[in-house]
């Protein structure tokens, strides 16, 4: 039997009892209380009774304390097999990606796994099933997201002027206004709801294909909303149709809204109904047109798609009258709830008056 590996002489027992103590591994706490008794003079037997271990698994404990004090006694997770992909693989795997597949040359227009794979073997020769390339795009920090709508016509540049000179367009019409006069940013819209409804996402088990009634019929109405984020309030109206006298009404039910003495600055979008030579324009309201196709910049949509997804959708509406009773409804609970309007509506870029 070969001669017992002597410890290394620059701890002693009550050094690693306090390391024991206040350690957060529990397996390395008893490997250390197992040594700490070779220190006192106890035998490797005792400290393999301590450590609940056989005399071999001491002397590995013993050669990795020599060899790391006592980082060397913490359970390590096992290296494993090598890494498939060097460092450069992954990175040409993140660039694609990231870039989206060409739907001429991959004949894609979304990556799945299986594409991926395939991508990896004809590009690195490097053969991967569908779950280890899941795990590597997750590492890269990918994750599987829906995208967010863009117009296909829209001008990115004019976009960042609209948010870029707000701040001056809202300052310039408060200085037409009387002194003191306060100013209100609103946002108008529009929304269809109809027996055509939408089916919001659900819980559900995976590998499950949920089922939801859907309407066929055609029957609908529009939702006219307005909401003010920084005052937490809102006004709307249910209309049978979109046209300039719809939109007249809703103006004026805007205008009641706004506190006595301020000024409301309406944005919405250009629509036909929203510039109309015979729209009736309340003199506590001025208009200020968004950019063509940016619905996004408009936080009324994000108003239209909480709503759906949370109490309109999924319904069944058994008359056009039901429509309108329904919407009635989700729109004066939404509006009950000013905080539910600032956390939706507001945005910084705004705000900077």
């Amino acid at each position: 039997m070969s001669a017992a590996v002597a410890l290394r002489e620059d701890f002693n027992a009550d050094d690693l009892r306090r390391l024991a103590k206040a350690s957060r591994d529990a397996g390395q706490s008893r490997r250390l209380l197992a040594l700490a008794e070779i220190y006192e003079g106890g035998s490797r037997t005792d400290a393999a009774r301590i450590g609940v271990v056989g005399l071999q698994t001491v002397r590995d404990w013993v050669l990795a304390f020599n060899a790391a004090g006592p980082a060397g006694l913490i359970n390590r997770k096992a290296p494993g097999n090598p890494a498939k992909l060097s460092d450069a693989q992954r990175q040409a795997l993140a660039q694609i990606v990231e870039s989206g597949p060409d739907p001429d040359r991959h004949g894609v227009v979304r990556w799945r796994l299986k594409d991926l794979a395939a991508w990896i073997y004809a590009s690195f020769g490097v053969s991967l099933d569908e779950s280890t390339v899941g795990r590597t795009v997750k590492q890269l920090g990918f994750r599987k997201l829906s995208a967010r709508p863009r117009h296909h016509e829209q001008d990115p540049a004019a976009l960042a002027a609209f948010k870029k000179n707000l701040p001056a367009e809202v300052r310039a019409i408060r200085a037409r206004l009387p002194a003191g006069a306060a100013i209100e940013v609103w946002w108008s819209d529009e929304a269809r709801v109809g027996q055509k409804n939408t089916l919001p996402r659900r819980w559900a088990r995976r590998g499950s294909r949920p089922s939801a009634p859907k309407d066929q019929r055609t029957a609908h109405a529009y939702i006219f909303g307005a909401i003010c984020p920084e005052k937490g309030k809102g006004a709307g109206l249910i209309m049978p149709r979109c046209d300039t006298a719809a939109m007249n009404e809703h103006l004026r039910e805007i205008s009641c809204s706004v506190e006595e003495g301020a000024h409301a600055v309406l944005i919405l979008d250009g629509a036909g109904w929203h510039v109309a030579h015979d729209l009736v324009v309340p003199a506590n309201i001025t208009l200020l047109p968004l950019p063509a196709c940016a619905p996004e910049l408009n936080p009324v949509e994000n108003v239209w798609q909480f709503l759906r997804d949370n109490w309109l959708g999924d319904r069944v509406f058994s008359s056009y009258e039901d429509i309108v009773e329904q919407c009635c409804q989700v729109w004066n609970r939404f509006i009950d709830q000013p905080w539910k309007i600032m956390s939706i509506g507001l945005r910084d870029w705004a705000y900077q008056l």
